[in-house]
């Protein structure tokens, strides 16, 4: 198992301070999420049934002509590298860390380079995964950048992923709704904006032959009725979803000029920032003793620090004087 953010349990361990003190800044998740709606006895009780309801809220909410539901993207990430032969993999450097170990795992050739390296590499890449914006650093790629990307790679019978999972904020820069052409997949979760990670559902966009392929792989009742039940909710409520989203992108401004006030000049998106530098590391230990846990990543011989949202004020409050306490530190 990968390490990903959210892990507690491991933090108490390892500083000694028991799991209900700690603040946990370590996911990038709308830390205020949906309020989800009771759920009907009856549906604890039944397989789920037919998925066209929430393929219908689905279809509208993210503009995309076809879709299949899936338990969160990380059983399409798994699946995809299945139903391909051995293929040539481009992917960053340093993004999800689950898509290098899915298309290792499966025997692809894969090659992890900067972004900024990508349109080079093509003419030698039969699958490009990019992540937009990127996870953690906060990296976003232009959609016609991306659309030229997938012309080139479907020319050759090649794939263009293109993970959205922080995408929500910038709805506008979603490749999904050109999702129905060949080579073109597009994966969308409910676990970062909406808040709703346990629910375990996400979407995969793409033309209908690869759908029915991935379906086939993933088997049935793919998604539990009590979870599509949340999803359809979350995506109907529109007044929520535009509430929440300016909501959003003024607490990552706020966190920005926060860690920007205790001389760290971050990067990221809305529901998190992202800072590379030598002292990361020590950031992450002084918050960690603390209580307050966020992100380690190991990039190169650097490594950087994912920090995500408060949920309170209270919450903000805790940081900043934990943050005032690591500045005062860097100038003594």
């Amino acid at each position: 198992m990968l390490e990903h953010g959210g892990d507690l349990m491991r933090a108490s361990r390892e500083y000694g301070i028991p799991e209900e003190r700690w603040l946990d800044l370590s996911t990038g998740i709308n830390p205020t999420g949906y309020p989800v709606p009771p759920v009907p006895p009856g549906i604890w009780q039944r397989l789920p049934g037919d998925p066209e309801p929430l393929l219908c809220a689905a279809r509208e909410y993210y503009q995309a002509v076809d879709l299949l539901q899936i338990a969160g993207t990380q059983a399409a990430i798994q699946a995809l590298p299945r139903l391909r032969r051995h293929s040539r993999v481009t992917l960053a450097a340093l993004t999800y860390n689950e898509y290098v170990h899915a298309w290792k795992r499966q025997g692809h050739a894969v090659q992890a380079v900067p972004p900024r390296e990508f349109d080079a590499r093509i003419a030698e890449t039969d699958v490009l995964v990019v992540c937009n914006p990127n996870n953690p650093s906060g990296e976003r790629i232009e959609p016609d950048r991306l659309r030229e990307w997938h012309v080139r790679l479907a020319a050759r019978d090649g794939w263009l992923i293109v993970d959205e999972a922080y995408i929500d904020l910038m709805p506008d820069a979603s490749l999904a709704p050109f999702a129905s052409r060949p080579g073109l997949i597009v994966l969308r979760s409910l676990g970062k904006f909406f808040g709703l990670a346990g629910a375990r559902v996400g979407f995969v966009a793409a033309d209908r032959a690869l759908l029915h392929a991935l379906r086939d792989e993933l088997g049935p009742w793919s998604v539990a009725g009590p979870a599509q039940f949340a999803a359809i909710a979350a995506l109907q409520d529109r007044d929520w979803q535009a509430q929440t989203r300016a909501a959003l992108i003024a607490s990552g401004r706020r966190l920005h000029a926060l860690l920007a006030c205790a001389g760290i000049p971050a990067q990221g998106t809305a529901l998190f920032q992202w800072w590379r530098h030598e002292h990361a590391a020590e950031l992450h230990r002084a918050l960690a003793q603390q209580a307050i846990l966020t992100r380690r990543i190991q990039d190169g011989d650097r490594g950087g620090v994912r920090i995500g949202l408060p949920r309170d004020e209270a919450d903000w409050r805790r940081l900043e004087q934990a943050l005032f306490l690591w500045k005062e530190m860097q100038c003594a």
